[in-house]
């Protein structure tokens, strides 16, 4: 993992600013560089002439096309982000380029003053950001609020949730701003024969009623029209199943909801059997947290997700490449599997010498269950007897994907539960290194 010092930059940079210069406005210009997601700025005032009146100089900012915030003499710092930002500037894309440091020279002593910038630049960085894609709120038949949904996923240390209250999008557009927490817009596509979630978009559709297959593949088509991502929910669920097809054009599957059950483990198993038939589908998780419970809880499970960018674009780009782990808590445990450069959700090359995959486990208890899969079925069972960390080194040479579990006893289940499961790391076949050549 990326330290946090290597991911941040400052520079400093200092301005006279003459009496004549009075009541007027002044630009600093500076070079945003490429790939930051926040920047920090602080500056300080020196007036000059021992006793002369103190300088008054106000701050704000612009980027290349427009003034992207202004807090005149009330801040000495602010801070912009991709989804956050100090009251008074507008979070959003920094976009490389010139920008500037604007200053009003309200006040100026008759022997002027220098004003000292420091702006700190945060790069983007590629590491796991944790959430919930899976809750309902009481937009639809939930009873926590959009504020409370966001305080408790705060309160969890996670980054990310999607509220995903039935057949509906009023939350999406009244979701609360003053939380650290990104808001991935959601809507659970909600039939008398089957349930999925629309995300990434504020209305993926404009009306939930179908009557049959058919009108279940248009309300797919708009929502994918109009930018969403669509997931197939607890598909194997006792109450609520996916008994439509599974032709519709759909991205990830949720074989994870709620607390671990039998029909989560029925979802696995059919997952197993698409992977082995090559197809590549991502697994994802969700509480469908509805209200207080003993049992359903938010982030439980919880969806782990590799990206550069908190923003929504990001996380559900992360997803889409198959860069998920799901674990039963925010707590973990955590496994990881990595061959080479590559790791979960990542194809590695056949002409990759070395298919070693290093299996790494962390946050575990004894007695806890660890299970490597391939296509071949379960390969390698290992008991923990210690509470840490292992590492684990299986040879994946002919074999097209492996995946890992963890399975750990719970005092609240009867025998042993799913505690973290990943997403496969994928390896090329011979077949079609040689069809891609010959394309090219």
């Amino acid at each position: 993992m990326t330290k946090q010092s290597e991911r941040m930059n400052t520079s400093a940079f200092k301005r006279y600013i003459e009496h004549s210069e009075q009541s007027t406005y002044i630009e600093v210009p500076f070079q945003m560089p490429e790939r930051v997601e926040e920047i920090h700025v602080s500056y300080l005032v020196e007036s000059h002439g021992g006793d002369a009146a103190k300088a008054v100089i106000d701050l704000g900012i612009r980027d290349a096309e427009r003034v992207r915030g202004w807090s005149g003499g009330a801040r000495h710092e602010f801070s912009i982000g991709l989804n956050q930002a100090t009251p008074g500037y507008l979070p959003g894309r920094l976009a490389p380029g010139n920008w500037a440091i604007l200053h009003n020279a309200y006040k100026v002593p008759v022997q002027g003053c220098t004003v000292t910038i420091q702006i700190e630049f945060t790069y983007k960085t590629s590491r796991w950001l944790k959430g919930d894609l899976h809750t309902h709120s009481v937009h639809s038949d939930g009873t926590y609020t959009l504020e409370e949904n966001a305080a408790m996923m705060e309160s969890l240390g996670c980054d990310f949730i999607a509220m995903t209250d039935h057949n509906t999008n009023s939350q999406n557009l009244a979701y609360p701003r003053g939380t650290s927490v990104l808001m991935i817009p959601g809507t659970e596509f909600t039939t008398n024969y089957g349930h999925s979630n629309f995300l990434g978009v504020t209305s993926p559709m404009d009306d939930f009623r179908v009557s049959g297959i058919s009108d279940v593949h248009e309300k797919f088509r708009v929502a994918r029209e109009r930018g969403a991502k669509i997931v197939l929910n607890h598909t194997h669920c006792d109450n609520c199943p996916w008994e439509w097809d599974f032709e519709v054009d759909y991205d990830w599957v949720e074989i994870w909801n709620g607390p671990w059950r039998e029909h989560n483990r029925r979802a696995l198993s059919w997952w197993q059997e698409q992977l082995v038939t090559g197809k590549r589908l991502v697994a994802v998780g969700g509480s469908d947290v509805h209200r207080p419970d003993s049992h359903v809880k938010h982030a439980m499970p919880c969806v782990w997700v590799w990206t550069d960018e908190k923003t929504v674009e990001g996380v559900l780009n992360g997803i889409a490449e198959g860069h998920v782990v799901i674990t039963y808590s925010p707590d973990g445990p955590f496994a990881t599997l990595q061959c080479g450069e590559y790791g979960v959700g990542d194809e590695v090359p056949y002409e990759h010498a070395d298919h070693e995959v290093i299996v790494q486990l962390n946050g575990l208890i004894a007695g806890d269950l660890i299970r490597i899969y391939s296509e071949r079925g379960l390969e390698e069972e290992t008991s923990v007897d210690s509470e840490g960390g292992v590492t684990l080194t299986v040879n994946a040479m002919h074999r097209r994907f492996l995946r890992a579990e963890i399975w750990r006893i719970f005092e609240q289940a009867d025998g042993l539960s799913m505690a973290a499961v990943t997403n496969p790391i994928y390896f090329a076949s011979k077949e079609v290194t040689q069809s891609s050549n010959h394309e090219g």
